[in-house]
């Protein structure tokens, strides 16, 4: 997947001032978005998603122009084919499981297609949650939760995934358990992914491209195996 990101956006927000400058071009199908808080990554999600439009550049992804303020081109959400993990998982509260799962398939009036759910069901199973189809999230595991967020990001078939800070929700036992959950699952389905994380553990576990913030802008790129050799010297 070759992404190419070159954006600006200012924040003006109880007096402080934000300035998002993120510049880079990757070509790999794993890409970690690598910094502190605060630093620009979900920013940088967000706009590739095109849930924030930036004051001023351009994004292509694959060829395809998602963004560019010169042209006056800027693609909504829903035509641009990418799946969306929020931090929170952003799970609707009364719907259950299976609803959710199939939010994005669903048409605004009437049942789904017996296609779309056969679709939803093949989700389900895939993260093992049919077992719990017709729970609420609110009674349900993080773990749980996230799966069911996981997989209604995928239901539609997107041609990239984007994670906002997966894990950290997660206890530190879970983590590893779900990120070798994901990575098997991504690596069935093979899907481009583009990861926000602060956690270097994510980096050595995902691999790929590792664009590294920081105060707004990105410092610099690395493959994931620099970075997991910079760390052990560190360490």
């Amino acid at each position: 997947m070759r992404i190419s990101v070159d954006i600006q956006k200012s924040y003006c927000c109880g007096g402080r001032e934000f300035h998002l400058n993120a510049q880079f071009a990757v070509s790999g199908n794993r890409v970690v978005l690598f910094g502190p808080s605060g630093s620009g990554k979900t920013l940088t999600l967000r706009a590739l998603a095109g849930l924030l439009r930036p004051d001023t550049g351009s994004i292509r992804v694959d060829g395809r122009e998602f963004f560019d303020q010169e042209a006056g081109v800027f693609v909504p959400p829903r035509d641009r084919r990418i799946g969306y993990v929020f931090q929170d998982y952003a799970l609707f509260p009364h719907l259950t499981v299976r609803q959710n799962v199939a939010f994005g398939l669903s048409p605004l009036w009437g049942r789904l297609s017996p296609e779309a759910a056969n679709r939803v069901q093949e989700m389900l199973n895939l993260f093992g949650i049919a077992n719990l189809a017709d729970q609420r999230p609110a009674r349900i595991s993080g773990g749980q939760r996230q799966r069911v967020a996981l997989a209604r990001a995928l239901a539609n078939e997107p041609a990239a995934l984007l994670l906002d800070e997966p894990f950290s929700a997660l206890d530190i036992p879970l983590r590893q358990k779900v990120r070798a959950e994901l990575a098997g699952i991504l690596a069935r389905l093979d899907i481009p992914l583009v990861m926000v994380t602060h956690d270097p553990a994510d980096v050595a576990f995902f691999g790929g491209d590792v664009v590294r913030y920081g105060e707004g802008r990105v410092l610099d790129m690395h493959s994931a195996e620099v970075m997991r050799r910079s760390m052990v010297k560190v360490a």
